[in-house]
C-alpha cells in the first residue's frame, strides 16, 4: 500500500467534504427538512473547504 502525505489526505478530505455538503443540502432541501440559515452555513463550510483545496495546489 502506498503511503500518502498529510497534504494529500487533507486535500482528499476537503474535496469529499465539499461534495458531501452540497449533496446534503440538496437532499435535505428536497425533503423540506432544512432551514435557510442552516443551508447557507453548510454551503459556506463546503465552499471554504473547496477553496482551501484549490489554494493548496498553487
Amino acid at each position: 500500500m502506498e503511503k500518502k502525505s498529510i497534504r494529500e489526505i487533507t486535500s482528499l478530505v476537503f474535496r469529499a467534504l465539499t461534495l458531501a455538503m452540497g449533496v446534503a443540502v440538496t437532499v435535505l432541501s428536497c425533503l423540506s427538512k432544512l432551514e435557510a440559515q442552516t443551508a447557507v452555513t453548510m454551503l459556506g463550510i463546503g465552499l471554504a473547504c473547496g477553496g482551501a483545496t484549490l489554494l493548496e495546489k498553487q
